[in-house]
């Protein structure tokens, strides 16, 4: 791929990914969902109505089918079916629990197909510079020892998904407690869905900086390159 169509790609927002999928879901569940104003069912409906809306709308616009976007709609029509339905609340913590653990499962089943999670994520044109790495990689003869650090990284990567499935169930099991329909079961859903960012990506986010920071420290023992000519320079190469 070149650069003209790397730049001419949309690009994702993550101020607005974190806003409708999170802010304002937490806020109307958590202020809104009183008998006095939408109530718990309304409460949560328009709730759920912003990730719904805003990743068919993501999706639409970059015009490419995006797994993770698929997961995150899925957990929205999960929540809002368990909640609607009023099933068991142990449920919602199933459910908490099972996406992040899908994903790691996928990174790890990826690592028998032709084309490994990691490689999609991270080592694609739009953020390194693939063509340089494998032929630096070819002239050191380095493309055995390449491949196992993918592999570990891929672990590593999937470790951090696990860890965040266990938060994620412990989370909603300590704060999910009411019956579902109820008010208080909306606003708690609000509550965890607001602390789940400090609480579960922290650590995440800790293990996977670390993920990145064993892949590229092995990119460049492998290739001989530093850091600034690993990464892809749109004005570059």
């Amino acid at each position: 791929m070149d650069n003209e169509s790397l730049k001419n790609q949309p690009e994702q927002n993550p101020w607005m990914d974190l806003v409708f999928n999170i802010a304002l879901p937490s806020l109307i569940m958590m202020k809104a969902s009183g008998e006095d104003r939408l109530g718990p069912v309304w409460g949560l409906v328009v709730a759920l109505a912003f990730p719904l809306c805003y990743g068919l709308y993501d999706f639409n616009k970059q015009k490419k089918v995006n797994g993770f976007s698929i997961l995150g709609l899925v957990s929205v029509l999960l929540t809002g079916g368990i909640s609607l339905l009023k099933l068991d609340s142990h449920w919602i913590a199933v459910k908490e629990a099972a996406i992040p653990g899908i994903i790691g499962l996928i990174v790890l089943i990826s690592l028998k197909t032709k084309t490994p999670l990691i490689r999609k994520i991270l080592l694609n044109d739009r953020v390194v510079d693939m063509r340089l790495i494998e032929s630096a990689l070819a002239t050191r003869n380095n493309q055995a020892a390449f491949e196992k650090c993918v592999v570990k990284t891929s672990w590593f990567l999937a470790l951090s998904f696990f860890v965040s499935s266990l938060l994620n169930y412990i989370l909603a099991k300590v704060l999910i407690v009411s019956a579902p329909g109820t008010t208080a079961y909306t606003e708690e859903l609000g509550k965890m869905t607001a602390m789940s960012y400090p609480v579960i990506m922290l650590p995440s986010l800790l293990m996977l900086g670390f993920s990145l920071w064993f892949l590229f420290s092995g990119l460049r023992k492998l290739t001989g390159l530093e850091s600034v000519m690993l990464l892809r320079n749109n004005g570059v190469s």
